[in-house]
């Protein structure tokens, strides 16, 4: 296994033998006094002035390597000091599979840091073995299932290698993803990657299906947590990519808007399907008995649906209705 600093007391650099060749170069020059300085720590200011020596003197070590692991566990932020690494490793032609294992710690240490996942990347490039970085994003993801910079790593992935075997388990895991949490946004997104946003795959060439697809997929989600926004969101996403008109979904939007309030309907029950109760719409599944209705994201999508059919009394209506009682938070967004 890749030795690791991360444990290991390191004397100051400025007492080292090893490392009395070098000159340190201070961050400012001697008598300057900066109007707001960065309270550094003596270990981070000590093991900077090295690394501008090092770096000044165009030396890509061993050593340099140490040195730059000892600054990532002080500073994982430092763009610099990674650039340096790698092209200290390539100079070194060094094996970069023991710093892809040296990438596992560190990423999981640092999992919201941009700098340590884009190391990463360089290396898969490098090395073109992308077979096992699914289930280690996969991990990285059930400490932090929401986190920008692994699901941007893990779409990267797939695109960059475009490989059958990645894509394959690719809408399952997202499912999976969602029946635990139908609130995560990040999950949906990928979806929406996966479905329309990275070309069209063996068995996905009929686009009409796989449209009708999304959309039962979406409004079963609906139907289960009719306040999420994010499933809304893809609702939106899923028509405006086929190009097809919000009014499609009336019958169903209906469902969530009904006041349970019988002195205060915002649509008509006359407007609605007469089905009998015990009959299951699967293309519009309607909401349980104890969700809290109207939804006021089921409002603005009806309030969408009359602007888009130039009903501009009853889209001002419907918004008002979201400004004044249903949706008070967002005030200011709707009434202007």
């Amino acid at each position: 296994m890749a030795t690791s600093v991360f444990d290991a007391a390191k004397l100051p650099y400025s007492v080292r033998q090893d490392w009395s060749d070098l000159t340190p170069i201070p961050q400012h020059e001697p008598g300057f006094a900066p109007l707001c300085p960065i309270m550094y720590s003596n270990e981070y200011r000590d093991a900077m002035d090295y690394f501008r020596a090092l770096v000044q003197a165009g030396e890509h070590s061993k050593r340099g390597l140490e040195l730059t692991e000892h600054l990532i566990n002080l500073n994982p932020a430092h763009y610099s000091v990674w650039q340096y690494r790698w092209e200290t490793l390539l100079e070194l032609n060094s094996p970069l599979e023991e710093e892809l294992e040296w990438s596992d710690e560190v990423v999981r240490r640092f999992i919201k840091n941009y700098q340590g996942w884009h190391h990463r990347r360089l290396l898969i490039t490098k090395l073109r073995n992308p077979k096992s970085e699914l289930s280690f994003i996969s991990a990285a993801l059930k400490q932090d299932s929401k986190n920008y910079h692994t699901w941007a790593y893990r779409q990267w992935l797939l695109a960059e290698f475009n490989l059958p075997e990645l894509w394959a388990g690719e809408l399952g895991y997202v499912e999976e993803l969602l029946d635990e949490d139908f609130r995560n946004n990040s999950a949906w997104h990928h979806r929406y990657f996966l479905v329309f946003g990275s070309g069209v795959r063996q068995g996905e060439e009929d686009r009409e299906a796989i449209i009708r697809r999304e959309l039962t997929f979406t409004k079963q989600k609906i139907a289960i947590a009719p306040n999420n926004p994010s499933a809304w969101n893809y609702l939106r996403g899923v028509l405006e990519h086929g190009r097809l008109p919000f009014s499609n979904e009336r019958l169903f939007v209906e469902l969530y808007v009904v006041s349970k309030e019988p002195s205060d309907p915002l649509v008509p029950r006359s407007t609605l399907s007469e089905a009998a109760d015990d009959v299951v719409d699967l293309d519009n599944p309607g909401p349980s008995a104890q969700a809290e209705l109207p939804v006021p994201l089921a409002i603005e999508f009806l309030g969408d649906i009359a602007e888009e059919e130039g009903d501009k009394e009853k889209a001002i209506g419907l918004f008002k209705s979201l400004a004044t009682k249903y949706d008070i938070t967002r005030k200011r967004r709707v009434i202007q």
